[in-house]
């Protein structure tokens, strides 16, 4: 659905998007990811059409994003981060006025528009004026104006962004559903979010991919997945000392608690288990042991891991 290869943007001597390659199969949720500034939000508008490329080369559905540009549009709803609304205008009638740009006529409107009232929630409120509609409901108008055109591939730029905790788990339950019958690329910080509905994530940073797997896979790899914590009362320099000479151990880091306590941070092997080992070494040198746990890691760490600064 989507192919990328080595797409650039340059803006004088600054490169937002630097030589990007990916692909999103058709039928795949897709989590675009980055911190603020990495280059997500230009590389999302250069698949829509809003930017040409500086170099490189982009297809959707197999027209190409500069020559073809017009087919490509053709095959994608997109929904930007700050959802532009004509505020003045009843939600049914400002549908119809975007179905109507997008090139449809007669009955075809008034199926499309009454499919996206039906499908995103809006039967309720299809004839207020916009403008006195929550941030919620005018998120789901941007997404009906996405869909009103029955597209093949969404892309949504932070689709939850702005709303309270109800209405992000509104907006996730309607992309999920979405996503069953449609290609859906989506970039958010909510990063719980893309665990629980893509398939696969793409890290960006600094205009570069720096990651592209299934969630599970990226976890799996980081450093973070063989992370253990363990609260010991013993001397710290000699406990991590015992505990750094452990098969499999990486890295140890001690913080000062009280009472003679201290909490060690203990970086392993990804895919191994030192906790019977420490639980062992505790018992075998008397040490009093109160707490011991493995970090269960998070596409939230490998996020930070992939692009922290220090």
């Amino acid at each position: 659905m989507i192919e990328v290869n080595e797409l650039t943007k340059r803006y004088a001597r600054h490169e937002a998007v630097r030589g990007i390659s990916f692909s999103v199969k058709r039928g795949e949720i897709v989590g675009f990811l980055g911190p603020n500034g990495a280059g997500k939000t230009t590389t999302l508008r250069m698949l829509t059409g809003y930017l040409p490329p500086t170099s490189g080369t982009a297809t959707i559905a197999g027209y190409d994003i500069y020559r073809h540009s017009i087919e490509a549009r053709r095959k994608i709803g997109y929904m930007p981060e700050n959802v532009p609304l004509y505020e003045d205008m009843r939600v049914r009638e400002y549908l119809k006025f975007r179905a109507q740009l997008k090139g449809l006529s007669g009955g075809d409107i008034r199926r499309r528009v009454g499919d996206v009232i039906d499908t995103c929630g809006l039967e309720g409120v299809k004839r207020k004026m916009i403008k006195t509609l929550s941030k919620g409901y005018r998120q789901r108008v941007g997404l009906a104006d996405a869909l009103v055109h029955d597209p093949e591939l969404l892309i949504l730029d932070e689709p939850t962004n702005g709303l309270d905790p109800n209405q992000i788990r509104q907006i996730r339950e309607l992309i999920r559903q979405l996503a069953q019958t449609h290609t859906v690329l989506i970039s958010t910080h909510i990063l719980s979010e893309v665990e629980m509905i893509c398939n696969r994530v793409i890290i960006i940073d600094g205009g570069k991919i720096k990651a592209a797997d299934t969630p599970a896979n990226l976890v799996g790899e980081m450093r973070a997945a063989g992370r253990l914590q363990v609260e010991i009362q013993a001397d710290p320099e000699v406990v991590a000392g015992a505990v750094n000479r452990l098969p499999h151990v990486k890295k140890v880091t001690p913080e000062a608690l009280d009472e003679g306590w201290n909490r060690y941070t203990v970086w392993c092997d990804s895919g191994t288990d030192s906790r019977e080992r420490i639980a062992n070494l505790a018992s075998q040198y008397g040490w009093p042991l109160r707490s011991l746990f493995r970090h269960v890691a998070t596409l939230e760490d490998v996020f930070v891991e992939l692009t922290r600064r220090d």
